[in-house]
């Protein structure tokens, strides 16, 4: 990208209430309080990927132990987690590790734009949190074949891939290809509508993620 201000996916902007119910303005007013009381050592932050681990065993198993946040919201695109962070989500915490998974959403925007709204996202965890390391989490195939948004998000890791490494502090780990079989299909036992994780998918990203988080806490621990 030439740059950030002409990114349309690196602008942070409110989701709109369509619905009348206010809930996603409540959920993030949540999350500020929320900052108000705990103390993580690890903030997870992004879309309905983030939300939905909470409710497997896997968050219980591998992740609360490590005293994590759950900054979740189904629907979310990089605009709305940049709107989110820069508006009272990282007031009062101080996060040793952040984890992004954010992207699969911005169906509006380009790979490459994409990308570049997920790289604002970590330059402004990295601003506001110079101490912590970052964790972005590579985009999933979605779809139960082979389709243009699979082929898609396998472009947005891509620029990750190669733009991330200029943040020291950040890193990118990518499972996409655990879940794609030879056939290049997707299965149900992975995501039950072929997007969302079922425990088993989930299983399939907490064990390389939670070994990579308990690395990053031992190394921090001793600096």
């Amino acid at each position: 990208m030439s740059g950030e201000e002409l990114n349309p996916a690196a602008v942070a902007q409110p989701v709109e209430d369509v619905q009348g119910d206010g809930r996603w303005i409540s959920l993030h007013t949540r999350f500020v309080q929320e900052c108000k009381d705990a103390e993580p050592d690890v903030l997870f932050v992004g879309d309905s990927m983030v939300q939905l681990m909470r409710q497997y065993e896997v968050w219980k198993e591998f992740f609360s132990p490590l005293h994590a946040l759950n900054f979740g919201i189904g629907g979310d695109t990089t605009c709305n987690v940049l709107w989110r962070l820069q508006n009272g989500e990282l007031e009062n915490i101080h996060p040793r590790v952040v984890v992004l998974w954010v992207g699969t959403n911005n169906h509006q925007h380009t790979a490459e734009q994409v990308a570049g709204g997920i790289l604002a996202i970590a330059q402004l965890l990295t601003s506001r949190l110079p101490k912590a390391k970052i964790v972005v989490l590579g985009l999933l195939p979605r779809g139960e074949r082979p389709n243009p948004l699979r082929e898609k998000n396998t472009a947005i890791n891509e620029f990750l891939r190669s733009w991330l490494p200029r943040l020291g502090q950040v890193q990118f780990l990518d499972v996409s290809g655990e879940f794609i079989h030879s056939d290049g299909t997707i299965i149900p036992r992975d995501m039950f509508d072929f997007l969302h994780l079922t425990q088993t998918g989930y299983r399939t990203v907490a064990k390389p993620l939670s070994d990579l988080l308990l690395q990053i806490l031992e190394e921090t621990s001793v600096c």
